[in-house]
Order: C-alpha cells, then sequence, then structure tokens
C-alpha cells in the first residue's frame, strides 16, 4: 500500500481540511549501473580535488555558486536554512481559476490528496463544490524545504494535485528562430486536408493503450543476454527528406481510412518480469 509523503490540511479562507499527500506516479525506469569491463565489477565515484590531486572527505565539502568562470560565492548550509521557508502544515490556495487557463506547460508533477483522520465530510464537500464550479486551486506548499506552488483539481471523487513551474522557468516559445514567420503561408486546401486526417484518426483517450515500447525493449534484451543469446545491432536507419505536403495528406488520408477497416489487433502482452542475474561461475 502506497506511504503518504506528507500530511496536513488545505487552507482557504477559514477553512481546514486534513489531508494526506501521496505521488500520483510511480516511474517505471530501466536502471544501469557504471562496471569495469575487463572484470565486470562495478566502480565507485569518488570526489577528487584537482588542484592536490587526492579525494575529499565528505565534511570538507561546501556549496559554491559560480558568479564568473572560477570564482564562486560560498554559501554555508545555516545561511541556507536561516532563509528556508517556513515549513507549515497547510496548503493555502490563494486563488481559484478556470481549469482552460492553464497551460500545460506549467504542470510538473502529479499528486493525489486524500481526506485525513475525521475529514471525510469537508473533504466531500471541498470535491463536491470545486466540481460543480469547476475551478482548480492556485495554492503554496512547503514539502521537505521546498516551497512548491500548486494547482488542486477534483479527478472523479478524490482531489489531485500537481506541482507547477513558476512563470520564470517556462521558457517563452518566441524565444525559438525555428518557428514559422509571417512570410511562411498555408493554402485553405491544405488546411482542409490536414483537419480531415486529425478527424479521421480521433478518438477517445484511452491511456491503456500508451506503453513504453523501448522500456519493454530493453528488457527483452537484457533477459535475452541473460540467457546467452547473441543481439545483433540493427543499422540506424537515415532520415527521409521531407515529402511534397499535398502528396503526403493524400497518403496519410488513404493510410488513415485504411487502418480504420482493420479489425482491432490484440493488446501487446505485458512485459516480463526483470531477470535475475546468473551467478558467476
Amino acid at each position: 500500500m502506497p506511504r503518504a509523503i506528507w500530511t496536513g490540511a488545505i487552507s482557504f479562507g477559514l477553512v481546514n481540511v486534513p489531508v494526506k499527500l501521496y505521488s500520483a506516479v510511480s516511474k517505471q525506469t530501466v536502471r544501469f549501473h557504471q562496471l569495469h569491463a575487463p572484470d565486470g565489477v562495478r566502480i565507485q565515484q569518488k570526489r577528487v580535488c584537482p588542484a592536490e590531486d587526492k579525494e575529499v572527505p565528505y565534511e570538507e565539502i561546501v556549496k559554491g555558486y559560480e558568479i564568473s568562470p572560477d570564482h564562486y560565492v560560498v554559501i554555508t548550509p545555516d545561511e541556507l536554512e536561516a532563509i528556508e521557508p517556513r515549513k507549515t502544515k497547510t496548503i493555502d490556495i490563494e486563488d481559484f481559476v478556470d481549469l482552460d487557463e492553464i497551460d500545460p506547460l506549467y504542470y510538473d508533477h502529479p499528486y493525489y490528496l486524500l481526506p485525513g483522520q475525521g475529514a471525510q465530510k469537508p473533504y466531500k464537500l471541498l470535491v463536491e463544490a470545486m466540481k460543480q464550479a469547476n475551478k482548480v486551486g492556485i495554492a503554496r506548499v512547503v514539502i521537505r524545504t521546498k516551497e512548491q506552488l500548486v494547482a488542486i483539481r477534483p479527478v472523479g471523487e478524490i482531489l489531485a494535485m500537481a506541482s507547477m513551474n513558476f512563470a520564470d522557468e517556462v521558457v517563452d516559445p518566441d524565444s525559438f528562430d525555428e518557428q514559422p514567420g509571417e512570410e511562411t503561408d498555408t493554402s485553405k486546401r491544405e488546411v482542409e486536408m490536414a483537419q480531415e486526417l486529425i478527424a479521421s484518426l480521433t478518438s477517445e483517450f484511452d491511456p491503456t493503450k500508451y506503453h513504453d515500447s523501448y522500456r519493454e525493449r530493453v528488457l527483452e534484451m537484457i533477459e535475452a543476454k541473460a540467457d546467452g543469446q547473441e543481439i545483433a545491432v540493427q543499422p540506424v536507419e537515415e532520415a527521409e527528406p521531407v515529402p511534397d505536403l499535398m502528396a503526403a495528406l493524400e497518403a496519410s488520408l488513404a493510410a488513415a481510412k485504411q487502418d480504420k477497416k482493420k479489425p482491432a489487433s490484440r493488446p501487446k502482452p505485458k512485459p516480463k518480469a526483470k531477470p535475475k542475474a546468473k551467478a558467476k561461475s
């Protein structure tokens, strides 16, 4: 059973709703270790001072902020602790906004907020009120030592919370030179065909339809190598040149219509469990 990573209360106005915070995702990644190739022994990472060419003990390491090349301002742990945000046990809602006003670029990590002990009624009241108002609560909370800007919204019968990027952390799209300029034009027919292609590919969102095929291939390769199989390295395919736009749209529409006629394929089986390492002889 998942464990709460934070407990406190949602605060809006003079109302406090005790809650528990849980991470809403569990990242599935394939982790590798660095080994010494000749003997297969895991290597160690050491902190070395290049000026003295010797390993540095942890107690001699300090934090430094580079203000110019090779010039640092040293900051002590006590100095950082003195300006840390005040640790509280509340998620303070500052504003309620419409969901469609928030660009997804601002979302970071998702969480669930579940009711704390004895808080079922005020929790459900908040969920129902936010659902009927179709609003998202923008709040601040201190998790560990970092102040987070967060968005709280109802998802079904519970509350979800997402940490958010601050405005100065989101890159302005106008800062890129590669975006198409005003001199780039599209014809009415091209737009209509693109819209028709989008319509032919439109369906209801099913998150179980999508899976990490690369991670699955990595696990399959690991299992095959653990069983002593040889792995053939596939050549890298060269990128094809950009085709004629109208011809590409027409071909895409024809392929999409053909796919609609095909029977639904069976779901791909889940990848096998992580292989066990074989004992060295």
